[in-house]
């Protein structure tokens, strides 16, 4: 008999299982000679490892596998989210309560964002929660100044292509009364799934507005709420085991829908009449509008 060759990972996924950093930036300590292995540096991340080999990083092996643990931040504006910002500026990593331990932040918000950050410390959870292929939605307040037009927040939900850009539909509605509307600045509702780069600011400047305060309510289930600006709390095992699953389809506000395994193999069509639901009430705003 032969003996059957053990199965390991490229060792950018398996610094991320550590929690160590995401895949992106493994490709980078890499390249930087941070990483050895089997006491070689490493050159490339084109290499898989197995739990045989030994993997160093900064002269440091790897951790031990952590449960996954995931928070929910409430990110005050004026700080960066990266762990080292080369002009100097304050993070939101410096900000961590000692206990939380290192931990990687789910996408970004931008230095003047504010609002919900998901912060986890598995670099693979990381990754597979910033995909557009979950589904799930970033919700924003967002004030703007200028004379908003209706009918083009509307026509969002098409999409829009900005400079060569091309974004995905976005959900977009005013969020205030026919008084505040009359003020110079207005409230908005925007939702959007993928979050790229400054993507909202761009999108109300290509519409004419200008944004002066951009808050992040939610991201897919997980919901700022009443947490204080600068607050943390992680979320409970047994709720983020309901909504992550084990292999199953992230929950909550996902696009994709399971097949129906029973249709068409056999069971007879239910002779009851069709139970009639009422419409799900509006989801609350999670934070207070100020007036301006």
């Amino acid at each position: 008999m032969t003996d059957t060759p053990m199965k390991g990972d490229r060792i950018a996924k398996v610094l991320a299982r550590a929690g160590l950093c995401s895949r992106r930036d493994a490709e980078r300590w890499i390249a930087d000679g941070r990483v050895k292995l089997n006491g070689k540096v490493l050159d490339t991340p084109a290499v898989t490892v197995t739990d045989k080999d030994m993997v160093l990083v900064d002269g440091k092996p790897l951790p031990n596998k952590q449960e996954t643990r995931l928070w929910r931040y409430h990110k005050p504006a004026g700080l960066v989210t990266t762990h080292k910002d080369p002009e100097g500026r304050e993070t939101v990593f410096d900000r961590m309560p000692p206990e939380v331990g290192r931990v990687i932040s789910v996408g970004r918000l931008d230095l003047n964002t504010e609002g919900l950050l998901l912060l986890t410390n598995d670099g693979e959870l990381a990754r597979k929660l910033e995909l557009p292929s979950t589904g799930w939605l970033r919700r924003y307040r967002v004030r703007v100044h200028g004379k908003v037009d209706e009918k083009a927040l509307e026509e969002l939900k098409n999409g829009v292509t900005i400079d060569g850009v091309r974004y995905a539909p976005i959900q977009a509605s005013i969020d205030a009364t026919e008084k505040e509307r009359k003020k110079a600045n207005t409230w908005l509702l925007v939702a959007l799934s993928e979050g790229k780069n400054r993507e909202i600011r761009k999108v109300m400047e290509h519409l004419g507005l200008e944004v002066n305060r951009l808050i992040r309510v939610s991201y897919g289930p997980f919901q700022l709420a009443a947490i204080p600006k600068g607050g943390i709390e992680e979320v409970a095992p047994k709720t983020l085991k309901a909504q992550l699953g084990l292999g199953k389809t992230p929950q909550g506000e996902g696009r994709a829908k399971r097949k129906d395994k029973d249709k068409g193999k056999g069971r007879p069509p239910s002779k009851r009449p069709k139970r009639r639901t009422a419409d799900k009430p509006k989801e609350p705003h999670a934070d207070r509008r100020r007036k301006t």
